[in-house]
């Protein structure tokens, strides 16, 4: 009797564990920010896009493809040339996602890898095309203008693919090393320039200033000259009073004289 009630048992737990690794096989998760697509033995790819949560299908017969539907970065690295024909290497940071609607159409028609597939050919063919408008200085003052343009024609051209691009930008920009050094022996040209110009500028104003110097050393020449012929010595009389005087002062102020000398000429060697 104990007998056929753990056969009994048995059997009933075998039932339940195949029943329970059915269910489990026939049900799967798709986690947040997720889409699945079903493929079917029999029918090929579903349209239907299934969203997130815990969903049924049929073991063995359907299969589940998870996609991210989320925005991811990706670089894309590119050596193209300028309307000047100057190498310019370009690092393109795109933030792409797939539209959900369409994903049927890219898992049947590019694939799970969509975006290894899609994504470097197409942004090496706009920013060749774009990048061949400008001039080689023209792609570093208008760098703006020119990040709108890739910008414009990525996101219409990955439209056709059905993917978004959230955001496009030119992360690195430099050019080969012949335009480099090119640009940097004009700045030191320029520089140069500079400096002969500030020298010549220079020489100018002094030139100016000894030009106005002697004009003024003439006129007081001419002055005094005009004085003495009108005043006669009387003129160099008084000046040497004042002199006398200054110094008579200057004298006074000083610690290291205590007297000043009698009977002596106070300017020495003038004239009498």
């Amino acid at each position: 009797m104990a007998a056929k009630v753990f056969e009994s048992i048995g059997k009933f737990g075998l039932a339940l564990a195949v029943a329970g690794g059915v269910v489990n096989s026939a049900l799967y998760n798709v986690d947040a920010g997720h889409r699945a697509v079903i493929f079917d033995r029999f029918r090929g790819v579903q349209d239907i896009v299934v969203g997130e949560g815990t969903h049924f299908l049929i073991p063995w017969v359907q299969k589940p493809i998870i996609f991210d539907c989320r925005s991811r970065p990706r670089n894309v690295p590119v050596i193209t040339g300028s309307k000047d024909l100057q190498n310019v290497n370009i690092t393109l940071r795109i933030l792409f996602r797939p539209v959900a609607s369409q994903l049927p159409r890219i898992f049947t028609s590019i694939g799970e890898d969509y975006d290894e597939r899609v994504l470097p050919s197409i942004t090496t063919e706009i920013l060749k095309s774009v990048v061949a408008r400008f001039d080689a200085g023209e792609l570093i003052t208008q760098r703006e203008l020119v990040s709108r343009q890739v910008s414009d024609d990525l996101t219409e051209r990955a439209a056709t693919f059905g993917l978004i691009l959230d955001d496009v930008s030119l992360t690195h920009l430099t050019f080969g090393k012949e335009f480099t050094e090119a640009v940097e022996a004009k700045q030191v040209a320029q520089q140069e320039a500079e400096r002969a110009r500030f020298v010549v500028e220079k020489a100018e104003q002094q030139k100016k200033a000894a030009i106005i110097s002697a004009e003024g050393d003439s006129k007081a020449a001419e002055l005094i000259a005009n004085s003495l012929a009108t005043a006669g010595d009387g003129l160099i009389e008084l000046r040497k009073l004042e002199a006398a005087e200054d110094i008579a002062y200057q004298l006074s102020r000083s610690r290291n004289i205590t007297y000043l000398p009698h009977g002596q000429s106070v300017l020495l060697q003038l004239p009498q």
